[in-house]
């Protein structure tokens, strides 16, 4: 599914304008990443958590020239989705 999908299904379910739908859905993913940036996670009861993992630094391989470079620590953006969700879609399989 994609964003203008998302929007579109919002705006025939709710009866708003597909303009103020994807204005709020622009608004709260904007508001997501800027969190996240900010180093807060972002934590939707019964949906899932946007949260910051920590990578440490490790060293890795580059194979094609057989050498060993460091790969330094790092945050990365995770998404862990609530157990209700999970749940949830376990119980539909088809």
């Amino acid at each position: 599914m994609t964003k203008a999908e998302i929007v579109a299904e919002i705006a025939n379910k709710t009866g708003i304008e597909k303009v103020a739908v994807q204005s709020t859905v622009e608004t709260l993913m904007e508001t997501v990443k800027k969190s996240m940036i900010n180093g807060e996670n972002v934590y939707l009861r019964g949906f899932g958590s946007f949260i910051i993992k920590k990578r440490a630094e490790k060293t890795g391989r580059n194979i094609s020239k057989n050498t060993t470079i460091i790969i330094p620590a790092h945050n990365i953006p995770s998404f862990k989705p609530a157990k209700s969700f999970v749940n949830e879609v376990k119980s539909n399989v088809k």
